[in-house]
């Protein structure tokens, strides 16, 4: 029995105006709520804050926090390339409200948090996640995981790393959809029938930032047996260490980036030199006071 769980809170959106957003200025409801269905988890830390970067705002909480208290719903590892597809993409941003946990999984928004004067506690990636979770909860048979996403063959890989670790089949599926899954006829009938059949309890997708998200959103309730949606992207590369992760001093200086553009320059030069540089240009623009949400207030909040 989990100790607290994070309850889904109201996740206004962000006009620029304020950074930190308090549950009590979202409702005045005892419990926070974002959107209007009941809330998926449970309590909500009386003394959780959310810091605002550019239009999403970000749950302060900690690693050791998601782990303990994080164990149904959507969670959201916020880095720059989805920031910046925040920025431009209507339809994921008006699912914002949608996620339950949204933590900082960036050095470089890390560091823009507390240059605005809002620190976070802690970056929260996807790929520090991940590991701790399985490994936390690999004496649970209540808990299985379906992995869908990475290049073919991948998936299968970490399951067969994963399952090792563990010393258990907690991963009991797995699937590597191709490219164009949500334009090919019958595609993501197939997917979600194959996460269907396997009935676990927690789905790992990466396809992608984005369109994982928008796949988990838009197909949730038609995956009954999942409780836990995890969109955690190149984080199965990672676990089947088909792409290593760089040194920790790397990722701590924020140069993680670097080391990605290096070891895949074909496939990575689009994203971090051009892609992604405006963000300093925004988080700039946001210290002065001078940042607007492309979107206005168009996510639609607790009542």
């Amino acid at each position: 029995m989990l100790p607290w769980t994070l309850r889904p809170a109201a996740r206004r959106p962000a006009s620029g105006a304020k950074s930190i957003v308090d549950c009590a200025q979202v409702s005045a409801a005892p419990q926070c709520k974002r959107g209007s269905d009941a809330p998926r988890g449970g309590e909500l830390d009386p003394k959780q804050r959310r810091v605002r970067l550019l239009n999403v705002d970000v749950d302060d909480v900690t690693m050791d926090e998601v782990l303990f208290s994080f164990r149904e719903g959507l969670l959201l590892t916020l880095h720059v390339d989805m920031i910046m597809k925040l920025q431009k993409d209507r339809e994921f941003y008006e699912m914002l409200p949608e996620f339950d946990v949204v933590t900082c999984d960036s050095q470089i928004l890390f560091a823009a948090a507390k240059i605005l004067g809002t620190p976070l506690r802690e970056r929260v990636s996807g790929s520090d996640f991940f590991p701790r979770f399985y490994s936390g909860h690999k004496n649970d048979e209540g808990i299985t995981i379906f992995i869908c996403g990475g290049g073919p063959g991948i998936a299968e890989i970490s399951r067969r790393n994963i399952n090792a670790a563990v010393g258990r089949e907690m991963v009991v599926g797995t699937d590597s959809p191709p490219r164009d899954f949500d334009t090919r006829l019958g595609e993501v009938d197939r997917m979600i029938s194959k996460i269907n059949d396997s009935r676990a309890t927690v789905l790992v997708v990466g396809l992608g930032a984005g369109r994982q998200e928008k796949f988990i959103v838009r197909y949730r309730d038609r995956m009954p047996h999942v409780k836990t949606f995890l969109p955690l992207g190149g984080t199965i590369d990672y676990e089947a260490n088909t792409l290593q992760r760089p040194s920790r001093w790397m990722t701590d200086a924020g140069l993680e980036w670097l080391y990605r553009l290096v070891r895949e320059p074909r496939q990575r030069w689009h994203r971090y030199l051009v892609h992604q540089p405006p963000v300093l240009y925004l988080l700039a623009q946001q210290r002065l006071g001078l940042y607007r949400n492309p979107f206005g207030a168009s996510v639609a909040t607790a009542s």
